[in-house]
């Protein structure tokens, strides 16, 4: 959970302060004479190939320019799909986004909650989404289509964390009032003889399951004495089973790996500890950050460990020794929130109202921009386009699936009412001008 403790303060404010008038959007609809085979039979193949094609050139899509955003305030919770091909992204704007991955186009926004959006799991099997509010509730959506499921009444106050089994069965929730439940999936009903909670004043900070579904770990806030601690308790009766000291304050994220004997966990006290389990013991205290640490993930092999920080940085360390690998800075004012995807090559990162993408194990920036028309700068233009029924945004300059109907390169200011004309080819490029045709290349 981020470190923020008022939605009034100057950190829930908007990013961006010129967001009043909409930006430009192209549109290109792709319809059935867009396709090289046409036949109703292989439309569904057709699709397939478009998207597929369009996620090998990640690496042609365009960065973000100056004004563009994802969202218009601090993205702090981020989830990945097992198939690496959905990023969900939740944030102080109250809303939940849809990206596709690897080239970050937008595919919807959920809203429902009516504040802040602290955390987000999706399940081992990508059909449903589970997202924490300081609403006091966690909302259940049905995926790729977003569709809202259900809404669960989960704490008297903010629910700062929540988490999806290994097998799906069960989801865990926490707050920062020391609340904390597990409920069965995908029907939503608390398990009421799985209930964990800690004294007032020492909330759940950050949860995790460990990857057998056994058992469930918690950072936690310091209460009284201001010395943060992680828990590790059974799924589902929730009984407690170790606790681990060392943090000198509240914990704020943990992680799992891959094979269960390592555990991660960052705290306010700008430190990563490592603890082998089952047993606890404490491995290595880990050094670097300047200020809060975050976020921490784990990768697929269990070989990379990854932090993000209040300090704005994000910080890469080997396992299971924990030396430091390298460090990046700059890429926002803090960085709450970190994910990687399951295949262990793309890491996802959230900040001041940005999402950031980034290639694994070397940590490069992909020049892939995540961004949102209605949340952007009137400066900024953008293109999209549907393929198999799902509508994409993206960038103005960001490749366009072949088979689309058109591409509208837009530059800003001087394609205001452009629009494409014709069929083009599955390479035909429309350029920004008052009176544009699309033009087989």
């Amino acid at each position: 959970m981020k470190s923020k403790e008022s939605p009034d303060g100057p950190e829930g404010q908007n990013t961006n302060p010129q967001r009043q008038e909409a930006p430009q959007v192209y549109a290109i609809s792709r319809g059935r004479s867009g396709w090289t085979l046409s036949r109703r039979d292989l439309l569904s193949a057709a699709a397939a190939a478009v998207a597929a094609a369009a996620a090998s050139r990640r690496a042609q899509a365009a960065a973000c320019a100056a004004g563009a955003l994802a969202h218009s305030d601090d993205v702090t919770s981020l989830a990945i799909s097992p198939d690496g091909r959905l990023l969900a992204s939740g944030s102080d704007d109250k809303t939940v986004k849809l990206w596709s991955l690897p080239d970050g186009a937008l595919l919807r926004t959920l809203a429902g909650h009516t504040n802040w959006v602290n955390a987000l799991a999706i399940s081992p099997d990508g059909r449903l989404l589970a997202s924490g509010s300081n609403d006091m509730t966690v909302k259940l959506w049905s995926l790729p289509d977003g569709a809202l499921l259900k809404t669960l009444s989960a704490n008297f106050e903010w629910v700062s964390a929540v988490a999806i089994g290994p097998d799906g069965h069960f989801l865990a929730t926490g707050g920062v009032d020391g609340t904390g439940w597990f409920w069965t999936l995908p029907d939503g009903t608390r398990v009421t003889t799985g209930g964990f909670s800690n004294p007032l004043g020492t909330g759940y900070h950050a949860i995790a399951f460990s990857p057998d579904g056994r058992l469930l770990a918690s950072g936690d806030g310091g209460g009284a004495s201001g010395m943060g601690v992680v828990k590790i308790r059974s799924v589902p009766d929730g009984t407690l089973q170790k606790t681990l000291t060392g943090h000198t304050s509240i914990v704020q994220a943990v992680a799992f790996s891959p094979d269960g004997s390592l555990l991660a966990s960052g705290s306010r006290d700008r430190t990563i500890k490592l603890w082998s389990l089952p047993d606890g013991a404490l491995l290595k205290t880990l050094t670097g950050h300047s200020d809060y640490v975050l976020a921490v993930a784990i990768s697929p092999d269990g070989r990379l460990l990854v932090s993000g920080g209040q300090d704005g940085a994000i910080k890469f360390w080997s396992l299971p020794d924990g030396a430091p690998l390298r460090s990046i800075t700059g890429s926002s004012n803090w960085v709450p929130a970190v994910a990687i995807g399951p295949d262990g090559e793309l890491l996802a990162s959230g900040g001041a109202g940005t999402i950031k993408l980034w290639s694994l194990p070397d940590g490069k920036p992909l020049s892939v921009c995540l961004t949102d028309p209605a949340v952007s700068a009137p400066s900024t233009s953008f293109v999209q386009y549907t393929v198999g029924g799902q509508t994409y945004t993206m960038p103005c300059g960001s490749p366009v699936p072949p088979g689309a109907a058109g591409i509208c390169n837009c530059v800003p200011g001087s394609g205001r009412g452009c629009a494409c004309v014709g069929n083009c080819t599955s390479n035909g490029v429309c350029s920004c001008v008052p009176v544009c045709t699309c033009v087989p290349t």
